[in-house]
């Protein structure tokens, strides 16, 4: 993990000079900025929004916008030169806000398979703009420690810097846009197939979900295959010994399990961070103190986040009819969490949010919470604050390498929450009218998962509501499966941590491609990542397996290009091959991927919204 300063990451070479286009404005001015939002908040934030919405609904996981909206903010910001990085940041900053805060519509889909009448649209969308600035407000408090003086890595945040700087290149920027629009087009095609032919559907095939494993990979596609293929072997052996029923799905005790062993991993990868934690601020305790500035900073920063939590608990209490006791437990754990997520993101790139909503659920539960619907809206404020503050604190890392300016950043992240509670009530509210299948609870009606269900897995929704379930009932059972996954958890993370940690291991598996493929064998199957393959137990089978699949296909591709790359190095005697390595997160396969996911988003929005306004029910949208 890095621990230089930011500048080092940046190749310390003159630029050349760049004559802007008339047409654009000048940089630092009102129209400047003007045009970085508007394209933000009318293009590109919506797009993500779209796809992050529509991937919950669908799967219960969503891609972050980053990568997509720094590429097509680039496309903006090209005319400026190299100085355009910076726009191109403040464009992702605001988009990537937009399409996180939307994917938080799941919340609403859980409230109706609580059997909660919805509240006004209104009332939903201030509850979630007051968790969401509280949230992007301790998220920039921690900013200071985690990401100046801790200098935590903040790997996605280091890749999207690395992919705006990238495209300043026209060429770089044409190609990874072209693969991208084609990803998009494919998209939009397959899912009308899917929609025509529906011999396809029985299958369980879905762009997305094939889009979203091409993204992550075989290694952890491969991981949510062995979960979901031993869950379906095992689903006869439960039924018999009374932890299911008769049409119960592995996941309804599967994801309690695979919670467990997220959970377990978390323990250990959580207490040595708190370890590297205390080492990094000793470290840094030698340094000066802050400016006087930065003080000033941090004393505004403070009466933001004091204003916005009086605001969640009134807005909580008076609008909602939600306890401030609660409420206010969970605002003192957001700033626990958004701290332990933060350096878990910051090292890891993991923000376990999942976690998060269910430790404080059963905290909650401990201290006699017995309403469901009183922990969904507690844990709420949880589940959006630690994303979006956390968002925060890896785009301020972004900005960091890149030296965009902080204020400007954090003002453009603001804006996006404010269109972000928008879309979040907006979108589900489509959905959910548009798909009444979204609106079935599949905890409770096991049979759902043979019809119209088995394309909307609602992953999120369902392992929500399950734990939320057990807040009125026997939690016994549920509390044993929970903690044997923790146990398993923490035992692979451990034995994960010795071999593949080990220098000598990793000197090992890149002497030879046999020593590679056993490499694969025992971090994809044999030792497979808690986190990674926790997604088969949330799933059906059928959705881990085409997740897997288009983490094989994605693998095998780069894997090919990689060999072509090397094989054309050699010939041309040491000399790079013609086309620059690019990073993993631009590489053809995951642009492909992402394209797959915002196409069949962009489709199934479309259906949605015209048998809407066929049936004259647009208008119940905004309804009471």
């Amino acid at each position: 993990m890095s621990t230089e300063d930011p500048a080092s990451d940046v190749t310390q070479k003159p630029e050349p000079a760049h004559v802007k286009p008339r047409f654009l404005p000048r940089v630092g001015s009102a129209g400047y900025y003007v045009m970085l939002a508007l394209v933000a908040l009318l293009i590109l934030g919506p797009l993500g929004g779209i796809t992050a919405a529509y991937m919950n609904f669908a799967l219960g996981t969503f891609v972050g916008g980053q990568v997509l909206a720094g590429i097509l903010g680039s496309v903006v910001t090209l005319g400026y030169g190299p100085e355009g990085r910076h726009g191109a940041n403040y464009v992702q900053t605001m988009a990537a806000s937009v399409a996180s805060m939307s994917a938080m519509g799941v919340l609403i889909q859980a409230m109706v398979w609580l059997g909660m009448p919805l509240p006004p649209a209104w009332k939903l969308i201030l509850y979630f703009l007051c968790i969401g600035m509280f949230g992007v407000g301790v998220g920039m408090l921690y900013t200071p420690i985690l990401v100046d003086r801790m200098k935590l890595t903040y790997p996605s945040g280091l890749a999207v810097a690395n992919i705006l700087r990238a495209l300043t290149d026209p060429k770089i920027l044409r190609r990874s846009v072209g693969t991208l629009g084609g990803g998009i087009f494919s998209g939009i095609g397959l899912s009308w197939l899917v929609d025509k032919i529906a011999m396809i559907a029985t299958y369980g095939f879905s762009t997305a979900t094939v889009g979203g494993g091409m993204i992550v990979g075989a290694r952890i596609g491969t991981s949510a295959i062995l979960v979901g293929g031993i869950g379906l072997g095992i689903t006869p052996w439960l039924r018999d010994n009374g932890y299911l029923g008769p049409d119960d799905p592995f996941r309804k005790i599967g994801f309690i399990f695979a919670l467990g062993t997220i959970l377990g991993a978390a323990i250990l990868d959580m207490s040595l961070l708190g370890v590297d934690a205390v080492r990094r601020v000793r470290a840094v305790r030698r340094e000066a103190a802050p400016a006087r500035d930065t003080q000033a900073r941090i004393g505004r920063l403070g009466l933001w986040v004091g204003f916005w939590a009086i605001a969640l608990v009134i807005v909580a209490s008076q609008v909602l009819d939600v306890s401030m006791g609660w409420i206010a437990f969970a605002i003192v754990m957001s700033f626990i969490f958004q701290m332990i997520n933060g350096i878990s993101q910051g090292i890891t790139d993991q923000n376990p949010i999942s976690s998060a909503f269910v430790v404080t659920v059963l905290l909650m539960a401990g201290l006699g919470l017995r309403d469901p619907l009183i922990g969904l809206f507690a844990g709420s404020v949880l589940l959006v604050s630690c994303t979006v503050g956390v968002d925060m604190q890896q785009d301020r890392s972004t900005g960091w390498r890149l030296g965009s300016n902080r204020t400007i950043q954090f003002r453009f992240q603001v804006i996006g929450i404010v269109m972000g509670a928008l879309l979040a009530v907006v979108m589900s509210r489509i959905f959910l009218e548009a798909f009444p299948i979204l609106q079935q609870n599949q905890f409770a009606h096991p049979e759902l998962r043979h019809g119209a269900a088995e394309n909307w897995q609602s992953a999120m929704t369902y392992k929500f509501v399950g734990v939320l379930n057990t807040l009125a009932q026997d939690k016994a059972r549920t509390l044993k499966v929970m903690f044997l996954g923790i146990g398993v958890g923490f035992a692979i993370a451990v034995a994960r941590r010795l071999i593949f940690k080990s220098p000598k291991y990793i000197a090992w598996k890149a002497r030879s491609m046999v020593n590679g493929a056993t490499d694969f064998v025992l971090d994809a199957v044999l030792l497979a990542s808690p986190y990674a393959a926790s997604f088969g137990g949330f799933v059906e089978f059928k959705t881990s397996l085409w997740w897997g699949l288009g983490g094989m296909f994605a693998s095998s591709a780069n894997w090919l290009v990689a060999r072509y790359r090397n094989a054309k190095k050699t010939t041309t005697q040491g000399h790079p091959p013609e086309g620059e390595i690019l990073p993993e997160d631009m590489s053809a396969t995951s642009l492909i991927g992402g394209g797959l996911i915002a196409g069949e988003s962009l489709y199934v929005l479309y259906v949605g919204i015209a048998s809407l306004v066929a049936s004259g029910a647009l208008g119940k949208i905004f309804g009471g």
